[in-house]
């Protein structure tokens, strides 16, 4: 079992940044691969990055060039560092952990909102 704890969300203008916190606990931190979501309002989640536990990041199209993902095992903490925010950035950012082996092995914390505007 792994629980998952989102912070850094909040209102910021466009053009400004802000950094997204999941503290995790429970498991093997090492062990999953670590992922951020995000939703808005009458859409679906989507996939904005991905970190796996030992590769390559990966991240949505939309926000390349912008967001960052990072971690820290040593403190069980990953990270999405966004700048250049948009407006269509505001959404419910999500934090996922997913075992490296046994995909059912699948949490979610409670989600952290970003609102964009002026």
């Amino acid at each position: 079992q792994v629980q998952l704890v989102e912070s850094g969300g909040g209102l910021v203008q466009p053009g400004g940044s802000l950094r997204l916190s999941c503290a995790a606990s429970g498991s093997i931190f090492s062990a999953y691969n670590m992922a951020w979501y995000r939703q808005a309002p009458g859409k679906q989640r989507e996939l904005v990055a991905t970190i796996p536990s030992g590769g390559k990041t990966n991240y949505a199209d939309s926000v390349k060039g912008r967001f960052t993902i990072s971690r820290d095992n040593a403190k069980n903490m990953a990270y999405l560092q966004m700048n250049s925010l948009k407006p269509e950035d505001t959404a419910v950012y999500y934090c996922n952990a997913r075992h490296v082996a046994y995909a059912r092995y699948d949490y979610w914390g409670q989600g952290t909102q970003v609102t964009v505007s002026s």
